[in-house]
């Protein structure tokens, strides 16, 4: 029972991310994607930063020496190529491929963490880059691969991200201060981009306000207080593997209510993709009940 909630918000959270790729496709039919990113980034530093205050985090700005390359792999590069890609290219297509990036984390992890590839994280990477293959299908040279690769792109940024915030985290750093600062400076970055490759026009209509909305309240704001709820009060590896709950979301979503079918190699890739993300989770959960083991015996004996 004492799971109930943080299993209740992980639940929301991925409802939340997954319907958001329908919601951002919708949105860019009025706002060019990197001014929407810059917005959507932006506005939800905007909501962020009051929230540090309200729950007495610090508003200290953390080393620039950290923050600053964080918010340009995290926001700039993460969040500009996902909006990008979806410019051209499917939402639910592009959901599973942006969300490859625990993969591409594996493969950085181990040279420059030192955390190696292990037990079915193997046969995971194999099934990953065979699902990709369908999905770049090599030989089409129509336009939606432009937004295959962005979206790939942006995978391999999210997950330099994540490298960054392990190799060079300062200690004792308060992880909400450092989303709110690194959005900061990325959503800046954001906005350079699109004063240099956007035309600064926007249709403000009700569903690109709507879309916005959406992006800085549940999709930045609430999202990331339930996911800081939910890994607190779950291991990890169930947390990551509830996530996975959302780029399916995004499939099934964009499925519906775009009319976004996706062709049997298509199909074929996505599915292959799921599999490996599942089993990258999978193992990592398997190596933390085996810590855990590990360890009881030592903790009794205290």
């Amino acid at each position: 029972m004492k799971r109930t909630g943080p299993l209740a918000a992980l639940g929301l959270l991925s409802l939340i991310w997954g319907y958001n790729w329908v919601v951002m496709k919708i949105g860019l039919k009025d706002c060019p994607p990197l001014l929407f990113a810059s917005l959507r980034v932006l506005g939800g530093a905007m909501i962020l930063l009051p929230l540090l205050r309200l729950f007495r985090r610090p508003l200290t700005v953390p080393p620039l020496s950290y923050v600053v390359p964080l918010g340009l792999f995290q926001s700039t590069g993460f969040v500009g190529c996902t909006l990008w890609a979806l410019e051209s290219g499917a939402a639910g297509k592009t959901a599973i491929l942006v969300y490859m990036m625990p993969l591409w984390l594996l493969m950085m992890a181990w040279p420059v963490l030192g955390e190696r590839i292990r037990g079915w994280q193997w046969p995971a990477m194999g099934f990953a880059f065979l699902g990709l293959f369908l999905i770049l299908d090599p030989g089409r040279t129509d336009s939606s691969l432009h937004g295959t690769l962005l979206a790939i792109l942006s995978g391999i940024f999210w997950a330099i991200s994540a490298v960054w915030q392990k190799k060079m985290a300062p200690p004792g750093i308060d992880l909400l201060t450092v989303t709110a600062w690194q959005m900061v400076f990325g959503g800046l970055g954001l906005l350079f981009l699109a004063i240099l490759r956007d035309p600064l026009t926007l249709h403000w209509s009700p569903a690109l306000i709507g879309a916005l909305l959406y992006n800085a309240l549940p999709g930045n704001a609430l999202a990331w207080l339930l996911w800081a709820y939910a890994l607190r009060h779950l291991p990890s590896g169930v947390a990551g593997m509830g996530t996975l709950v959302a780029p399916l979301v995004g499939v099934l979503a964009s499925w519906a209510q775009l009319g976004e079918h996706p062709g049997s190699r298509e199909f074929q890739g996505m599915l292959f993709i799921f599999l490996a993300l599942f089993l990258v989770t999978w193992q990592h959960l398997r190596m933390q009940n085996d810590t855990a083991l590990a360890s009881g015996p030592e903790e009794s004996g205290e």
